[in-house]
């Protein structure tokens, strides 16, 4: 199987996050997850065992276990970035690095259980809804603080930071609006409220948008279309 349009768009998509990070003004590393909803296992496998792409990030659970059984190495670090329902947490719990998309306390409550049954300590972000829409998950940015507050009671989940994604925007910089007021709001609550040591991961970005992401602050972009054009 010739991979080579996965070359050429992998180097491509790396050179633009480090143009973009160049210029942003923070002082972040920029890792790059390759949202694989729409790959095949080979493509998958190439990205990790040839391009050293070592995040992926599922959307569903069910394509999850698929991919994850012709994985040839299992330990790359798979991240589940779409909804996720409660009663899917335990076919995943062992499997997964982290979960971009907590938006409830209880999601957050079978998060912990199925962590805990496996002897571990999930890493989890909590999902902001930053344009409030509808048709989409996550909590609302007026409800992100307290829903940050409640996971405090868990002792096998870690929050880790913020995932977020922006309404489909005509212009380049009104991505930047929604991503700029993620980023102030994700701050506050963590420098204020919860931990003044540690970082905050912020997760923003997809395809369209991720170096408008990278020059809001973002250190985590998810993208996927643009890495598999052939």
């Amino acid at each position: 199987m010739d991979y080579g349009y996965l070359d050429r768009n992998v180097a491509e998509v790396r050179e633009r996050i480090e143009r973009a990070r160049a210029a942003s003004g923070f002082d972040n590393d920029v890792v790059m997850v390759a949202a694989v909803k729409y790959a095949d296992i080979g493509e998958i496998n190439y990205l990790h065992d040839s391009l050293g792409v070592n995040d992926i990030g599922e959307n569903r659970v069910q394509q999850l276990l698929e991919h994850y059984e012709g994985l040839n190495d299992k330990s790359v670090n798979i991240h589940f970035i779409g909804t996720l329902q409660t009663n899917k947490v335990k076919y995943i719990a062992d499997k997964v690095c982290m979960i971009h998309s907590v938006d409830s306390l209880k999601l957050a409550a079978e998060i912990n259980k199925q962590a805990k049954k496996h002897g571990r300590v999930m890493d989890v972000l909590v999902e902001i809804n930053s344009g409030e829409e509808e048709s989409k998950s996550g909590v609302r940015p007026a409800d992100s603080e307290e829903l940050c507050m409640q996971l405090s009671q868990f002792d096998s989940i870690r929050l880790r930071g913020f995932m977020t994604m922006a309404p489909r925007c005509e212009k380049k910089e009104d991505y930047l609006k929604f991503f700029g007021q993620t980023y102030a709001q994700v701050l506050d609550i963590w420098t204020k409220k919860l931990h003044n040591i540690d970082k905050p991961i912020i997760s923003m970005g997809m395809s369209d948008s991720f170096e408008e992401a990278i020059a809001s602050g973002a250190d985590t972009v998810r993208i996927g279309r643009c890495l598999f054009v052939k």
